[in-house]
């Protein structure tokens, strides 16, 4: 008996120590979103043919604007991307346009790999779109994890429905499964490389898989980030777009 009075004991104080799924849901917010960031990154696209790697850098200021300009190969060199609150634009220097991408469009592939443009318009911060439970425990990349059922808060978003599990430590998610309103699972990510930059906890390293797509998936890989720093405001413009 007096065992089983410890086990319960136990139970009971693991349980008071769990936290809401919204309560992880801002701590993963805050560890890693900044006012602004500016990040060089590469794109490993593993296509049905062939693998190619796209190479960036990102200007990113709060959650609804962001400005991309493509650095290699020699083909993406100078494909610009520009997001302002609800609009997208990109810019093609071997045609000199500018496109408005919407509806329908919003759902095409970036550069042929596993994301979209959509995944790119979704606001980063998931404690705007989504409420959380925590339904288990259990391990991601070797760690502790809080697996998080997040339900949309209104129609709209690309994906009703996500699983994520958030290292318990670190507050940062190591894995997500993404599904459709009818349930059925459209896209997965895996994350690793965490690594502590400027007092936050980040993956330097995203595998995403379209599960309705071909191929071996789209790895994405941070070669430097910055948190807080300036973002000139004319990058923010459409005008950056021709320049």
């Amino acid at each position: 008996m007096r065992w089983a009075s410890v086990l319960l004991l136990s139970g009971a104080a693991l349980a008071a120590q769990q936290p809401t799924g919204d309560e992880v849901l801002r701590k993963v917010d805050r560890n890693m979103f900044a006012d602004t960031r500016i990040v060089v990154s590469e794109m490993i696209i593993h296509g049905r043919r062939e693998t190619r790697t796209v190479m960036s850098k990102s200007w990113q200021r709060g959650t609804a604007d962001a400005f991309t300009e493509y650095l290699a190969p020699a083909r993406e060199k100078g494909t610009k991307m520009l997001k302002l609150g609800d609009d997208l634009w990109t810019y093609t220097p071997s045609t000199d346009r500018i496109i408005l991408i919407s509806g329908n469009m919003l759902r095409q592939s970036v550069m042929g790999s596993d994301l979209s443009y959509e995944d790119t318009m979704e606001d980063p911060r998931l404690e705007h779109s989504y409420v959380a439970t925590v339904s288990a425990t259990d391990t991601a990349d070797g760690r502790n994890c809080w697996v998080l059922d997040l339900t949309a808060k209104e129609e709209g978003v690309a994906y009703y429905t996500r699983k994520v599990w958030v290292d318990t430590e670190r507050d940062v998610p190591l894995r997500e499964d993404l599904y459709a309103k009818s349930g059925r699972l459209l896209k997965t990510m895996r994350m690793s490389d965490v690594t502590q930059v400027g007092g936050r906890w980040m993956p330097k390293h995203a595998l995403y898989k379209d599960v309705l797509k071909e191929g071996e998936g789209t790895e994405f890989i941070i070669d430097s980030v910055q948190f807080d720093a300036p973002v000139a405001d004319y990058l923010l413009s459409k005008a950056a777009l021709r320049k």
